[in-house]
C-alpha cells in the first residue's frame, strides 16, 4: 500500500485502473459526542478478519484520516443485479481507556464516500468486553419481509389515536429492533436525523440520482413521522416510536456506515414531511422495491431511480406514485434544539442575536472539539467566526464554507445539545 498525492488517502497500486474504489472515514465518539483520541482503527476483510488490511489512528477531532477500499463498479447498483454491488469491510477500534468497538459487514459502494461512527463508552475495566455490530445486507440485495399494507392516513375519528396538537420534530426517537411483538428485541433511542440517515442508507443505493434520493428520504421522513404524530405503536401499549421490521416499518440497521450525499440530503429535508389538503397528520408513505416485490398505488423504489434518470424532481418523482394531490409540508417545530432556523443564512455581516448564538454554541462546542477555533462573542458575523464555522463543517462533513445555512444551524445546535448534557 502506498499514500497518493492526497497524502492520506491509501490506494492500492496493483489495482489502479482497473478497480473502483469507495472512500471510509471513521468517527471515534462517546454516546454524548465528544471525540475520542488516539484510538487504533484496525480494517480487515470478512472473508479474512484475522488479517489487518489498513491501520489508522484518531486525531483530536475522533476522526481517521479518509481511505480508499475497493468495491465493485457503480453499474451493479444502477441497475437489479445477481451481482452484490457493494464490497464488506469489518473494523475494530480500541483505545485504552474505552471498551472496544467491533463492526463487521461495512458496505462500501464505487465512488461513494462513508462514514462510519464508533461509539465507545469509558472502560469499567482493563479486560470489558465492548459491542459488536453485524451490519445485515442492504434491503435491495437482501431477502426481507415486505411491508404488510395499512392505510396511508390513520382513521383517527373512529381510533382516537391521534395524540400530538402539531406535527413536531422529534430529537429522539425509540427504535425496537425487531417486530413488534418481540419482547427479546433491544430499543434503542436514536436521534432523529440519525435514523432517517440509516433508513435511507439501508434502503436505497447512495448511487442513485440525487433526485430519487430526495424522493425516498420524504418518504421516509413522512412515514416515521406519521409513527410519531399518532404515537402508533405506544397507543398499543408498546414503549416504542417504531421497529426495524420491514414487515411493519422500514429497516434500521444497530451501527451501520452512513452514506455522506444521503447524509447531506436529510439534513436539509428533516423538517419536510408529506400531506394531502385537508389531512393534518403526516401521510404514511409505503413502498417497495418494485423488483422482486411490486406494490401498485406506492412508491417503488427501482421505478423512482428510473424517474430520477429521466430527470423527474424527488416531487414530480412522489406524485407519479402518490398522486397529484401529495405536496411537501413543513413541521413547524424541531424538539431539542435551542431555536429554530431563523430563515436565512449568516454570513459576513450578519449581526444579530442568531450571530451571538451560534459564537457561543460554537465556544462550547469547542471545548471537546478544539481544533475549533473560540471566538469573540460580539454577535457580529465576522472573519474569525466563519473560520470557526468552516473548521466545524470540516469536521463533521458539511461543506466547509463557512456560512450558517439551515443544515449547518441544526447540525450545529444537535452538536452543542449534546456536548453540553456531557458536562452536565
Amino acid at each position: 500500500m502506498s499514500k497518493n498525492k492526497l497524502g492520506n488517502v491509501r490506494i492500492y497500486p496493483a489495482e489502479v485502473g482497473t478497480q473502483s474504489f469507495g472512500r471510509l472515514q471513521v468517527h471515534c465518539v462517546t454516546p454524548n459526542l465528544a471525540p475520542v483520541e488516539g484510538a487504533t482503527v484496525r480494517i480487515s476483510s470478512p472473508a479474512n478478519p484475522s488479517v489487518v488490511i489498513e491501520e489508522l489512528t484518531t486525531d483530536v477531532s475522533g476522526l481517521t484520516p479518509e481511505i480508499e477500499l475497493p468495491a465493485p463498479p457503480v453499474d451493479y447498483s444502477l441497475e437489479p443485479s445477481d451481482v452484490q454491488p457493494y464490497s464488506e469491510y469489518n473494523i475494530q477500534a480500541i483505545q485504552p481507556d474505552y471498551t472496544p468497538v467491533t463492526i463487521s459487514n461495512i458496505q462500501i459502494f464505487a465512488d461513494i464516500f462513508s462514514t462510519q461512527d464508533a461509539t465507545m463508552d469509558k472502560a469499567v475495566t482493563a479486560d470489558e468486553p465492548g459491542p459488536l455490530y453485524v451490519i445485515p445486507p442492504h434491503t435491495l440485495w437482501g431477502d426481507y419481509p415486505p411491508k404488510i399494507a395499512e392505510p396511508e392516513i390513520n382513521p383517527a375519528a373512529e381510533t382516537g389515536e391521534i395524540v400530538l396538537r402539531q406535527v413536531v420534530i422529534p430529537e429522539f426517537v425509540v427504535v425496537h429492533d425487531g417486530p413488534p411483538t418481540d419482547s427479546s428485541a433491544p430499543n434503542y433511542y436514536v436521534r432523529f436525523r440519525d435514523y432517517i440517515k440509516n433508513v435511507a442508507s439501508s434502503e436505497i443505493y447512495a448511487t442513485w440520482p440525487e433526485s430519487t434520493i430526495q424522493a425516498n428520504i420524504l418518504a421516509i421522513l413522512s412515514f416515521t413521522l406519521n409513527r410519531v404524530f399518532t404515537e402508533w405503536y405506544r397507543n398499543q401499549g408498546f414503549n416504542f416510536t417504531v421497529t426495524s421490521s420491514t414487515a411493519f416499518d422500514h429497516k434500521w440497521m444497530a451501527g451501520r456506515n452512513i452514506y455522506d450525499n444521503i447524509s447531506l440530503a436529510v439534513d436539509s429535508l428533516f423538517v419536510n414531511y408529506l400531506s394531502r389538503p385537508g389531512v393534518k397528520q403526516p401521510i404514511l408513505t409505503q413502498y417497495c422495491d418494485g423488483n422482486r416485490v411490486q406494490c401498485p398505488n406506492w412508491m417503488s423504489q427501482w421505478g423512482s431511480k428510473n424517474l430520477g434518470d429521466q430527470g423527474y424532481d424527488a416531487i414530480s418523482i412522489l406524485r407519479h406514485f402518490y398522486g397529484n394531490s401529495i405536496f411537501i409540508n413543513t413541521a413547524p417545530q424541531v424538539s431539542g434544539v435551542p431555536a429554530s432556523w431563523p430563515g436565512h443564512n449568516l454570513d459576513i455581516g450578519a449581526s444579530n442575536g442568531n450571530v451571538r448564538m451560534i459564537q457561543e454554541q460554537l465556544n462550547a462546542i469547542s471545548n471537546v472539539y478544539t481544533l475549533i477555533p473560540k471566538v469573540a462573542v460580539t454577535g457580529q458575523y465576522n472573519e474569525q467566526t466563519k473560520e470557526a464555522v468552516r473548521v466545524f463543517q470540516s469536521i463533521f462533513n458539511l461543506p466547509p464554507n463557512g456560512i450558517v445555512d439551515f443544515p449547518t444551524w441544526y447540525r450545529i445546535s444537535g452538536i452543542y445539545v449534546a456536548v453540553t448534557r456531557m458536562a452536565e
